[in-house]
């Protein structure tokens, strides 16, 4: 018998299911540090490299003390490119060195270093709250996406974010391409991690079929 949509999703969980925040070793909170962080891994996943890559340079970006806007605008230009450099991040590492800086001043002059000041300023408006997040250098529509689909973890007003990416990710399983029916068949995983485990199917050519497999063989 054929799998169904659940065993799908399911056997998609299985192979694919955390955040870009866990992987980025971010225990994502509706904290101000945590959110900073999400937002600093958006920026660098917005840009056309690697995610493997942005992830590791978010990691090494935090090992060296830039986990909040002040610390993050107090580090030099030159801390923050070799930081990138040591990710691997290294095509964009400049221009992204000059981003971080400017959005950090931003973060804190604009929302005294908490994006829950961000959050309160949308009062549960979803497209306010993408075009708030605009505002930082760096974080086009692609980046507002991200950190959307991360945050509605914890900022449940925006749930299900499921952003044209891992609706694509979607359509490659078979699966419904509609946010709210692709919520549904999240279960106790919760749309974060679906839209993330989504996207990833998106975004590497192999990754159906190691998911189509896993579920004929449940």
């Amino acid at each position: 018998m054929a799998p169904t949509q659940r065993d799908t999703v399911r056997a998609l969980l299985e192979e694919y299911g955390r955040t870009y925040a866990q992987q980025a070793g971010i225990a994502l909170k509706d904290t101000p540090q945590p959110l900073y962080r999400l937002l600093v891994l958006a920026c660098l996943l917005s840009a056309r490299i690697r995610a493997d890559t942005a992830v590791a340079a978010a990691r090494e970006l935090s090992g060296s003390g830039m986990r909040d806007p002040r610390r993050m605008a107090e580090a030099s230009w030159q801390q923050r490119v070799d930081a990138l450099g040591r990710g691997g991040y290294r095509r964009y590492d400049e221009r992204t060195a000059t981003q971080l800086g400017d959005g950090a001043r931003l973060a804190a002059e604009e929302y005294g270093g908490d994006l829950r000041e961000l959050r309160r300023r949308a009062g549960g408006d979803v497209d306010r709250l993408r075009r708030e997040l605009r505002r930082f250098p760096g974080l086009g529509p692609t980046g507002a996406d991200i950190f959307l689909r991360e945050a509605q973890a914890v900022w449940p007003e925006a749930a299900p974010y499921i952003d044209g990416k891992a609706l694509r990710g979607a359509r490659e399983l078979g699966l419904p391409d509609e946010p709210k029916a692709l919520a549904a068949l999240a279960g106790d995983a919760g749309p974060a991690t679906l839209a993330a485990a989504l996207v990833r199917v998106a975004l590497d050519k192999d990754a159906a079929g190691r998911v189509r497999e896993h579920a004929r063989a449940a």
